[in-house]
C-alpha cells in the first residue's frame, strides 16, 4: 500500500485524493452555474437523488434552447450522453 503525497488523504476506497484541489476545480463560476441548472432541472422533473436517469434538453442549451418543460424530457444516462448536443 502506498502513501499519499503531501496534502492528499485516502478516501473510503483507499485512493489518494487532494480535496482542496478538487474543490478549486469545481468552484469555477461556469461549473457552479451548470451544476445549479442541472440540479434545478432534475428537481423540476421529479427525479430523486440516486435516480440514474437524466434531464435531456430537446434543443440543447448550447444551441439556444431553454430549460422550460416543453424543451426537457427524462431519459437514461446512456441515451443523453450518446445524443450529446444534437437536436
Amino acid at each position: 500500500m502506498s502513501k499519499c503525497d503531501k496534502g492528499e488523504v485516502k478516501d473510503s476506497r483507499g485512493r489518494c485524493r487532494d480535496y482542496k484541489q478538487e474543490a478549486r476545480y469545481e468552484a469555477k463560476p461556469e461549473q457552479v452555474r451548470n451544476r445549479v441548472a442541472r440540479n434545478r432541472d432534475r428537481r423540476e422533473s421529479g427525479l430523486k437523488v440516486g435516480d440514474s436517469r437524466e434531464v435531456d434538453h430537446i434543443r440543447p442549451l448550447s444551441k439556444g434552447g431553454h430549460s422550460g418543460k416543453g424543451n426537457t424530457r427524462v431519459v437514461s444516462r446512456h441515451t443523453n450522453r450518446v445524443k450529446g448536443n444534437r437536436t
